[in-house]
């Protein structure tokens, strides 16, 4: 049997160091929240849309990954995919126990790096609210395929999976949100600084 000490734990797939967790290994639980601890994160988040909602989520998310750890079946599906459709399941169950009101400051509360001028800072965020706005107004299906396309850089067979979808669907989905979005933002061009981008 391979133990966690025997190799580099980077080098092993996510499913592996999961079976290692499962036979006690700490540190494979350690890499493995290291790996896909910012990707849960920012796919929680763009669907709250709320940094303590978001961190509480993946929190949840990995712990009821531990738990179901033992009884992994290395070719049911990725861990990724899992923790995504778990973070899907819970932020379906938070928005709807969410009460209607909310700050405007939760929609626009992504961190901005303190490196960057405070002009391209505010250019940043602007761009940011816009791109969350014009999500916003796109059907739920798109929005989240285009979420999970661009944003999270998933390819289309794990989208697939995620959503319970064909990948042709979620070609669909994407091709017809980023159309969607592109609409939409058109008219911002200049006020978003693309004035002089050509696509």
């Amino acid at each position: 049997m391979v133990k966690d000490t025997d190799i580099s734990l980077g080098d092993l797939a996510d499913n592996a160091l999961l079976v290692l967790f499962a036979n006690g290994s700490k540190p494979a639980a350690m890499e493995l929240t290291r790996r896909l601890g910012p990707k849960v994160f920012r796919h929680a988040y763009y669907r709250l849309q709320n940094k303590s909602d978001a961190e509480d989520i993946a929190q949840e998310a990995f712990l009821r990954l531990w738990k179901i750890a033992p009884d992994w079946k290395q070719d049911q599906a990725q861990v990724s995919t899992w923790l995504y459709r778990v973070i899907d399941n819970l932020s379906i169950d938070r928005l709807r126990a969410r009460r209607p009101s909310f700050s405007l400051d939760d929609l626009i509360s992504d961190p901005v790096d303190p490196a960057p001028s405070a002009d391209q800072s505010m250019l940043d965020q602007s761009r940011a609210r816009a791109l969350h706005t014009a999500l916003a107004a796109l059907p739920e299906k798109q929005a989240q395929a285009v979420r999970l396309r661009h944003l999270d850089n998933l390819n289309n067979p794990e989208i697939a999976q995620i959503m319970g979808l064909s990948v042709e669907a979620v070609e669909s989905l994407t091709a017809r949100g980023k159309r969607a979005l592109q609409a939409q933002l058109h008219g911002q061009k200049t006020a978003l600084g693309y004035e002089n981008d050509t696509a």
